[in-house]
Protein backbone atom coordinates (compact mmCIF):
# COMPACT_ATOMS: atom_id res chain seq x y z
CA UNK A 1 0.00 0.00 0.00
CA UNK A 2 2.95 2.49 0.85
CA UNK A 3 4.68 1.92 -1.98
CA UNK A 4 1.90 1.82 -4.11
CA UNK A 5 1.32 5.44 -2.91
CA UNK A 6 4.74 6.21 -3.29
CA UNK A 7 4.74 5.64 -7.41
CA UNK A 8 1.39 7.63 -7.40
CA UNK A 9 3.94 10.12 -5.74
CA UNK A 10 6.37 10.04 -7.84
CA UNK A 11 5.06 8.96 -11.08
CA UNK A 12 6.37 10.21 -14.53
CA UNK A 13 4.63 10.61 -17.78
CA UNK A 14 5.57 9.24 -20.61
CA UNK A 15 4.54 13.04 -22.45
CA UNK A 16 7.69 14.42 -20.47
CA UNK A 17 10.20 12.65 -23.03
CA UNK A 18 8.68 14.31 -25.57
CA UNK A 19 10.33 17.42 -27.30
CA UNK A 20 7.51 19.71 -27.11
CA UNK A 21 6.75 19.35 -23.64
CA UNK A 22 10.82 19.60 -22.76
CA UNK A 23 10.46 22.71 -25.53
CA UNK A 24 13.55 21.22 -27.06
CA UNK A 25 14.06 21.67 -31.13
CA UNK A 26 15.04 19.25 -33.98
CA UNK A 27 14.92 19.76 -37.77
CA UNK A 28 15.13 16.18 -38.56
CA UNK A 29 11.89 14.02 -37.79
CA UNK A 30 13.82 11.14 -37.37
CA UNK A 31 16.31 12.37 -34.87
CA UNK A 32 13.68 13.88 -32.73
CA UNK A 33 11.96 10.42 -32.72
CA UNK A 34 15.06 8.34 -31.27
CA UNK A 35 15.88 11.08 -28.93
CA UNK A 36 12.45 10.96 -28.08
CA UNK A 37 12.49 6.75 -27.68
CA UNK A 38 15.20 6.91 -25.98
CA UNK A 39 13.28 9.03 -22.93
CA UNK A 40 9.99 6.72 -23.01
CA UNK A 41 12.31 3.76 -22.98
CA UNK A 42 14.12 5.03 -19.56
CA UNK A 43 11.14 6.21 -18.03
CA UNK A 44 8.97 2.32 -18.91
CA UNK A 45 11.92 1.43 -16.98
CA UNK A 46 11.33 3.85 -14.11
CA UNK A 47 8.11 2.88 -13.95
CA UNK A 48 8.61 -0.59 -13.81
CA UNK A 49 10.86 -0.80 -10.64
CA UNK A 50 8.27 1.21 -9.06
CA UNK A 51 5.84 -1.30 -9.86
CA UNK A 52 7.72 -5.09 -9.51
CA UNK A 53 8.53 -7.03 -6.69
CA UNK A 54 11.73 -8.15 -7.05
CA UNK A 55 15.02 -7.56 -8.98
CA UNK A 56 14.12 -10.37 -11.55
CA UNK A 57 11.08 -9.33 -12.40
CA UNK A 58 12.30 -5.95 -12.84
CA UNK A 59 14.84 -7.60 -15.50
CA UNK A 60 11.72 -9.21 -17.40
CA UNK A 61 10.26 -6.42 -17.69
CA UNK A 62 13.31 -4.47 -18.76
CA UNK A 63 14.44 -7.21 -21.20
CA UNK A 64 11.51 -6.26 -23.23
CA UNK A 65 13.07 -3.10 -24.59
CA UNK A 66 15.05 -3.95 -28.28
CA UNK A 67 18.87 -4.20 -26.57
CA UNK A 68 20.24 -1.06 -28.42
CA UNK A 69 17.83 0.88 -26.27
CA UNK A 70 18.03 -1.63 -22.70
CA UNK A 71 20.47 0.14 -21.25
CA UNK A 72 18.48 3.14 -20.63
CA UNK A 73 15.26 1.09 -19.62
CA UNK A 74 18.32 -0.24 -16.64
CA UNK A 75 18.97 3.13 -16.07
CA UNK A 76 15.60 4.38 -15.55
CA UNK A 77 14.74 1.35 -12.96
CA UNK A 78 17.70 2.14 -11.34
CA UNK A 79 16.50 6.05 -10.74
CA UNK A 80 13.40 3.81 -9.21
CA UNK A 81 14.61 1.73 -6.84
CA UNK A 82 17.13 3.97 -5.74
CA UNK A 83 14.21 6.34 -5.02
CA UNK A 84 12.63 3.97 -2.93
CA UNK A 85 15.56 3.06 -1.34
CA UNK A 86 15.62 7.07 0.10
CA UNK A 87 12.07 7.18 1.18
CA UNK A 88 11.90 3.97 3.02
CA UNK A 89 14.51 3.76 5.27
CA UNK A 90 13.51 0.07 6.65
CA UNK A 91 14.45 -1.31 3.54
CA UNK A 92 17.68 -0.02 1.69
CA UNK A 93 18.99 -3.02 -0.03
CA UNK A 94 16.89 -2.96 -3.85
CA UNK A 95 19.50 -0.82 -5.59
CA UNK A 96 22.29 -3.12 -4.81
CA UNK A 97 20.74 -5.88 -5.43
CA UNK A 98 19.65 -5.11 -8.62
CA UNK A 99 23.18 -4.10 -9.64
CA UNK A 100 24.90 -7.04 -8.17
CA UNK A 101 22.48 -9.39 -10.08
CA UNK A 102 20.38 -8.73 -13.14
CA UNK A 103 21.76 -4.97 -13.89
CA UNK A 104 25.58 -6.20 -13.43
CA UNK A 105 26.02 -5.71 -17.12
CA UNK A 106 24.59 -2.27 -17.51
CA UNK A 107 26.42 -1.56 -13.63
CA UNK A 108 27.15 1.75 -15.55
CA UNK A 109 24.19 3.14 -16.86
CA UNK A 110 23.04 1.71 -13.06
CA UNK A 111 24.45 4.36 -11.91
CA UNK A 112 24.14 6.97 -13.82
CA UNK A 113 20.60 6.29 -13.15
CA UNK A 114 20.45 6.89 -9.30
CA UNK A 115 22.10 10.07 -9.77
CA UNK A 116 18.11 10.95 -10.93
CA UNK A 117 16.87 10.00 -7.81
CA UNK A 118 19.24 12.34 -6.11
CA UNK A 119 18.09 15.57 -8.11
CA UNK A 120 14.27 14.51 -7.45
CA UNK A 121 15.41 14.44 -3.44
CA UNK A 122 18.26 16.94 -3.78
CA UNK A 123 16.25 18.99 -1.09
CA UNK A 124 16.69 16.05 1.48
CA UNK A 125 20.41 15.75 0.73
CA UNK A 126 23.06 18.43 2.08
CA UNK A 127 25.65 16.89 -0.50
CA UNK A 128 25.51 14.69 -3.41
CA UNK A 129 28.66 13.09 -2.02
CA UNK A 130 26.66 11.23 0.33
CA UNK A 131 24.03 10.17 -1.32
CA UNK A 132 24.45 6.55 -2.14
CA UNK A 133 27.44 5.71 -0.21
CA UNK A 134 26.84 2.05 -0.39
CA UNK A 135 27.69 1.70 -4.05
CA UNK A 136 30.85 0.77 -5.69
CA UNK A 137 33.58 4.26 -4.26
CA UNK A 138 34.62 4.71 -8.28
CA UNK A 139 31.65 4.24 -10.07
CA UNK A 140 29.55 6.03 -7.58
CA UNK A 141 30.37 9.61 -9.31
CA UNK A 142 28.62 8.13 -12.09
CA UNK A 143 25.53 9.18 -10.12
CA UNK A 144 26.57 12.99 -10.37
CA UNK A 145 27.00 12.74 -13.68
CA UNK A 146 22.90 11.50 -14.18
CA UNK A 147 22.40 14.55 -11.72
CA UNK A 148 23.77 16.57 -13.77
CA UNK A 149 21.44 14.98 -17.11
CA UNK A 150 18.29 15.30 -15.26
CA UNK A 151 18.94 18.75 -14.33
CA UNK A 152 20.33 19.60 -18.04
CA UNK A 153 16.75 17.58 -19.27
CA UNK A 154 14.28 18.74 -16.75
CA UNK A 155 15.61 22.43 -16.05
CA UNK A 156 17.69 23.31 -19.07
CA UNK A 157 17.08 26.98 -19.79
CA UNK A 158 18.17 27.28 -15.47
CA UNK A 159 21.58 25.05 -16.31
CA UNK A 160 22.41 25.35 -20.17
CA UNK A 161 20.71 28.65 -20.76
CA UNK A 162 21.52 30.89 -17.61
CA UNK A 163 25.08 28.30 -17.06
CA UNK A 164 23.56 28.34 -13.28
CA UNK A 165 25.80 26.17 -11.07
CA UNK A 166 24.48 23.52 -9.07
CA UNK A 167 25.02 24.25 -5.22
CA UNK A 168 26.87 22.31 -2.34
CA UNK A 169 28.87 20.22 -4.90
CA UNK A 170 32.94 20.56 -4.78
CA UNK A 171 35.20 21.48 -7.46
CA UNK A 172 35.57 17.63 -8.18
CA UNK A 173 31.67 17.13 -8.17
CA UNK A 174 31.26 20.18 -10.53
CA UNK A 175 33.67 18.34 -13.02
CA UNK A 176 31.17 15.28 -13.31
CA UNK A 177 28.04 16.72 -12.83
CA UNK A 178 29.52 19.06 -15.90
CA UNK A 179 29.70 15.67 -18.12
CA UNK A 180 26.26 14.99 -17.12
CA UNK A 181 25.09 18.25 -18.38
CA UNK A 182 27.00 17.59 -21.93
CA UNK A 183 25.12 14.66 -22.38
CA UNK A 184 21.93 15.89 -21.61
CA UNK A 185 22.95 19.06 -24.15
CA UNK A 186 22.80 16.22 -27.10
CA UNK A 187 18.89 16.06 -26.45
CA UNK A 188 18.23 19.64 -25.46
CA UNK A 189 19.72 20.45 -29.06
CA UNK A 190 17.74 17.96 -30.68
CA UNK A 191 21.35 16.56 -32.30
CA UNK A 192 22.72 19.71 -33.57
CA UNK A 193 26.03 19.65 -33.72
CA UNK A 194 26.13 23.43 -34.64
CA UNK A 195 23.81 24.49 -31.46
CA UNK A 196 25.70 21.96 -29.36
CA UNK A 197 29.26 23.63 -29.82
CA UNK A 198 27.35 27.09 -29.35
CA UNK A 199 26.03 26.67 -26.77
CA UNK A 200 29.17 24.82 -24.98
CA UNK A 201 31.30 28.06 -26.36
CA UNK A 202 29.07 30.66 -24.53
CA UNK A 203 30.10 28.52 -21.04
CA UNK A 204 32.75 30.03 -19.12
CA UNK A 205 36.16 27.88 -20.36
CA UNK A 206 36.84 26.56 -16.95
CA UNK A 207 33.44 24.31 -17.94
CA UNK A 208 33.57 23.62 -21.56
CA UNK A 209 36.25 20.74 -21.56
CA UNK A 210 33.49 18.59 -19.63
CA UNK A 211 30.99 19.66 -21.54
CA UNK A 212 32.67 18.25 -24.60
CA UNK A 213 33.34 14.67 -22.47
CA UNK A 214 29.89 14.38 -22.38
CA UNK A 215 28.79 15.26 -25.32
CA UNK A 216 31.00 12.68 -27.32
CA UNK A 217 29.45 10.46 -25.06
CA UNK A 218 25.80 11.13 -25.66
CA UNK A 219 26.29 11.14 -29.75
CA UNK A 220 28.10 8.14 -29.13
CA UNK A 221 26.24 5.87 -27.23
CA UNK A 222 22.91 7.29 -28.15
CA UNK A 223 23.06 8.16 -31.42
CA UNK A 224 21.45 10.22 -34.00
CA UNK A 225 24.29 11.66 -35.60
CA UNK A 226 25.60 11.56 -39.14
CA UNK A 227 28.93 10.35 -40.23
CA UNK A 228 29.35 14.46 -41.80
CA UNK A 229 28.05 15.22 -37.89
CA UNK A 230 30.63 13.50 -36.22
CA UNK A 231 33.24 14.79 -38.45
CA UNK A 232 32.07 18.44 -37.70
CA UNK A 233 32.01 17.85 -34.01
CA UNK A 234 35.65 16.08 -35.04
CA UNK A 235 36.64 19.66 -36.23
CA UNK A 236 34.62 21.60 -33.66
CA UNK A 237 36.34 20.11 -30.79
CA UNK A 238 39.85 22.24 -30.75
CA UNK A 239 41.81 21.34 -27.81
CA UNK A 240 38.65 19.64 -26.32
CA UNK A 241 39.43 16.81 -28.45
CA UNK A 242 40.50 14.57 -26.11
CA UNK A 243 37.40 15.19 -23.79
CA UNK A 244 35.28 13.95 -27.11
CA UNK A 245 37.13 10.96 -27.34
CA UNK A 246 37.12 10.15 -23.83
CA UNK A 247 33.66 10.17 -23.37
CA UNK A 248 33.03 8.27 -26.77
CA UNK A 249 35.43 5.73 -25.37
CA UNK A 250 33.19 5.56 -21.87
CA UNK A 251 30.15 5.29 -24.42
CA UNK A 252 32.22 2.30 -26.23
CA UNK A 253 32.51 0.29 -22.71
CA UNK A 254 29.14 0.74 -21.31
CA UNK A 255 27.83 -0.50 -24.39
CA UNK A 256 30.29 -3.52 -24.89
CA UNK A 257 29.93 -4.50 -21.18
CA UNK A 258 26.56 -4.49 -21.84
CA UNK A 259 26.65 -6.43 -25.00
CA UNK A 260 24.41 -4.16 -27.49
CA UNK A 261 26.79 -2.52 -29.37
CA UNK A 262 25.55 -0.55 -32.41
CA UNK A 263 26.62 0.32 -35.24
CA UNK A 264 26.07 3.87 -34.53
CA UNK A 265 28.80 3.55 -31.55
CA UNK A 266 31.39 1.84 -33.99
CA UNK A 267 31.32 4.37 -36.39
CA UNK A 268 30.92 7.36 -33.77
CA UNK A 269 34.38 5.35 -32.78
CA UNK A 270 36.33 5.17 -35.89
CA UNK A 271 35.46 8.78 -36.76
CA UNK A 272 36.07 10.44 -33.46
CA UNK A 273 38.70 8.22 -31.79
CA UNK A 274 40.46 6.99 -34.54
CA UNK A 275 39.74 3.47 -33.75
CA UNK A 276 36.99 0.50 -33.22
CA UNK A 277 35.15 0.63 -30.41
CA UNK A 278 36.40 -2.49 -28.98
CA UNK A 279 40.09 -1.02 -28.86
CA UNK A 280 38.27 2.56 -27.29
CA UNK A 281 37.08 0.41 -24.62
CA UNK A 282 39.91 -1.30 -24.03
CA UNK A 283 41.34 2.29 -23.59
CA UNK A 284 39.43 2.42 -20.52
CA UNK A 285 40.09 -0.39 -19.25
CA UNK A 286 44.27 -0.07 -19.63
CA UNK A 287 43.64 3.50 -17.62
CA UNK A 288 42.04 1.94 -14.74
CA UNK A 289 45.07 -0.02 -13.87
CA UNK A 290 46.68 0.76 -10.61
CA UNK A 291 43.81 3.06 -10.23
CA UNK A 292 42.40 2.90 -6.35
CA UNK A 293 39.04 3.53 -6.06
CA UNK A 294 39.44 4.59 -2.04
CA UNK A 295 40.70 7.86 -3.39
CA UNK A 296 37.02 9.01 -4.12
CA UNK A 297 36.46 11.46 -6.66
CA UNK A 298 39.73 11.73 -7.67
CA UNK A 299 39.79 8.22 -8.65
CA UNK A 300 37.25 9.25 -11.23
CA UNK A 301 39.10 12.30 -12.32
CA UNK A 302 42.36 10.31 -12.56
CA UNK A 303 40.69 7.94 -14.86
CA UNK A 304 39.07 9.97 -17.15
CA UNK A 305 42.39 12.23 -17.38
CA UNK A 306 44.36 9.08 -18.44
CA UNK A 307 41.91 8.10 -20.97
CA UNK A 308 41.91 11.88 -22.20
CA UNK A 309 46.05 11.65 -22.42
CA UNK A 310 45.63 8.46 -24.20
CA UNK A 311 44.25 10.18 -27.26
CA UNK A 312 45.82 13.14 -27.00
CA UNK A 313 49.51 11.20 -27.27
CA UNK A 314 48.53 9.70 -29.92
CA UNK A 315 49.50 6.19 -29.17
CA UNK A 316 45.91 4.97 -29.80
CA UNK A 317 45.04 6.47 -33.02
CA UNK A 318 44.91 3.91 -36.07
Amino acid sequence: MFVQALKRLFTISAAEAEFSRRGFRCVDPLIQNRLERVGRVFIDGYLAALDAPSSQVISERLNIAEPEFRGFAYEGAAMGLALLDSVTPWRTDRLSKFIDGPASCHVYMAHVGAGWAFARLRFFYRRVESFLPGLDPLLRWLAIDGYGFHEGYFRWREFIEQQHRPARLSADALRVFDQGLGRSLWFVVGGSVADAVRRISAFPADRQADLWSGLGLACTYAGGISEDGLQSLLEAAGQHLGQVRQGAAFAAKARLRAGNLVPHTENACLILCGVPADVAARITDDALEGVSSSAGPRSYALWRRRVIEHFVAGRCVA
